[in-house]
């Protein structure tokens, strides 16, 4: 029988666990990653990971997912869908300058996943996929896309991927250091798994999904999309059949106020969705 043999936790280890903990803390950066535009987002976030390391890692993550699917037949296999994807996103991506003046320059790329799943994902740096079961299933309007894709867009914009990287490297290097001290070993992940588990695989916290939710709504107006479609969108979810909820809402939490707070948020910006139809 195998055992695993560590070295007790002395008082000079445990020193130096500390010291690891205070250096990793200290490594961090209070940031603030957007303007607060008309929906007043404004909270500061910590950061330890750079964004362009960041942006690296998630350009290579979202690689690997189409090459995936393009091995499987299921990336882009309608023109249509594609085009329309596209589409919105074209009017979704000049919006962001309102929030972040560098996001409309980002190397933006939008594909179509064929899959049952109602999801759909950006990550950092405007990595975007829709998958077809979102479309078909819900059967979305153009307006109800746009929300969608403009929550998406706007966890990309507030760097929520990061922020939440950031916090897995931290408790890794804690973790991974504190682990060789008392000789037992380390299991790290690498930055693209992580990056793409924490936009694709895991839920966000309700407090990134409130602001996704604002930032979102105000993206949509701005680009001409009517911005209440975000609640008649969270309508169409409720009422998805079968015992389990739809991808998207299982991994999008909404807490029993939260259509309330979209309809308020809408109410919010329908003053510049009013405008962008003027233009």
């Amino acid at each position: 029988m195998n055992r695993m043999h560590s070295l007790p936790l002395t008082a000079p280890r445990a020193l130096a666990l500390a010291l690891v903990a205070t250096l990793a803390l200290a490594s961090c950066k209070t940031v603030q990653t957007t303007q607060p535009g008309a929906v007043g987002v404004d909270r500061k976030q910590v950061m330890m990971l750079s964004p362009a390391e960041v942006d690296k890692a998630s350009a290579q993550a979202y690689q690997q997912t189409m090459q995936q699917a393009t091995k499987k037949g299921t990336l882009n296999r309608s023109a249509a869908q594609v085009a329309r994807v596209r589409a919105i996103a074209q009017r979704l991506i000049p919006a962001t300058a309102s929030f972040r003046a560098d996001a409309p320059r980002w190397a933006w790329e939008v594909n179509v996943i064929s899959s049952n799943e109602v999801n759909a994902w950006c990550m950092p740096g405007g990595k975007i996929a829709v998958y077809t079961g979102l479309i078909d299933r819900l059967k979305v309007t153009d307006n109800e896309l746009a929300a969608v894709m403009g929550h998406e867009i706007a966890h990309a914009l507030r760097e929520h991927g990061r922020e939440r990287a950031s916090q897995q490297m931290a408790q890794q290097t804690v973790v991974g250091i504190g682990a060789a001290l008392l000789g037992i070993g380390d299991a790290g992940a690498s930055l693209v798994n992580i990056v793409a588990d924490v936009t694709v695989g895991l839920p966000y916290s309700r407090e990134f999904e409130r602001e996704a939710d604002r930032i979102g709504v105000e993206l949509a107006a701005r680009a001409g999309y009517d911005p209440r479609a975000a609640v008649t969108l969270w309508q169409k979810m409720g009422r998805t059949g079968g015992s389990a909820p739809p991808q998207f809402l299982s991994t999008h939490p909404a807490p029993e106020n939260r259509q309330r707070d979209l309809a308020n948020y809408a109410a919010q910006v329908m003053p510049l969705y009013e405008a962008a139809r003027r233009r």
